[in-house]
């Protein structure tokens, strides 16, 4: 799948860091607000 600007994207659900507790966030819980997402591939690998 290709994302672009202006395409929706798929709704995914990940894990993350808030208030000193791992959470498990979905893309759908931030619709309506604007919403930066980053991938880095390999991080935290040591490749």
């Amino acid at each position: 799948m290709n994302l672009r600007p202006g395409i929706e994207a798929p709704d995914f659900t990940l894990k993350g860091f808030h208030n000193g507790e791992v959470k498990d966030f979905k893309l759908s819980d931030f619709k309506g607000k604007w919403v930066v997402v980053c991938f880095y591939p390999a991080d935290f690998t040591f490749v």
